[in-house]
């Protein structure tokens, strides 16, 4: 189910918030500030759901960006959350194939997210692409949030979606790329 984040029923999005706690319980230090995304880049949840149970969740937000002199429409993936009870059963892997395929109709040039280093390979099998040396700055110009900060252990994944995407391909991997997605979505 794909819904704009702001329009998720009530239910599915009581459901989403347990999940999410679940993954980042809200007391840790890995807990995000909010899961509540920026009106500005346009939120889309994506849910896979079996019956009235949410088994996976994530988000796809989007931005323009400028990268080496080329403006760029991206996207990226966001809170990706599976059920503990439905984790091991492909359900993640499922709702973020969904998710790159849907990307791929969206008129993007480029999908570009990071994730924590031991889930390369999950999102490998998914359709996106490991972006080799290359670091997503978050946050924004005068406060960035940069994906290669001490403590972090982060890879940069990727798929280019455009002809204007797969052109320019090569001046990704090795390279700092501003999303500056703002203040509440630091890095997505």
């Amino acid at each position: 189910m794909t819904f704009p984040e702001t329009e998720t029923p009530t239910a599915l999005q009581t459901q989403v918030s347990e999940l999410q706690d679940e993954a980042w319980p809200p007391d840790s230090a890995s807990a995000p500030g909010t899961f509540a995304h920026d009106p500005a880049l346009r939120p889309v949840s994506m849910l896979l759901v079996d019956g009235a149970t949410v088994l996976a969740a994530l988000d796809i937000l989007f931005k323009e960006i400028v990268h080496a002199g080329q403006r760029y429409r991206a996207a990226g993936l966001s809170t990706v959350v599976t059920r503990g009870t439905a984790r091991g059963k492909g359900h993640g892997r499922r709702l973020v194939t969904a998710a790159h395929d849907a990307m791929a109709t969206m008129e993007l040039d480029i999908g570009l997210f990071t994730c924590d280093r031991p889930l390369q390979p999950f999102y490998e099998s998914a359709g996106w692409q490991w972006l080799p040396g290359a670091v997503l700055i978050g946050g924004t110009p005068q406060a960035p949030f940069a994906s290669d900060r001490p403590g972090f252990d982060k890879v940069t994944m990727a798929d280019f979606f455009s002809p204007l995407g797969r052109d320019h391909r090569s001046s990704f991997p090795h390279s700092r790329i501003e999303l500056y997605p703002g203040e509440i979505d630091r890095l997505w």
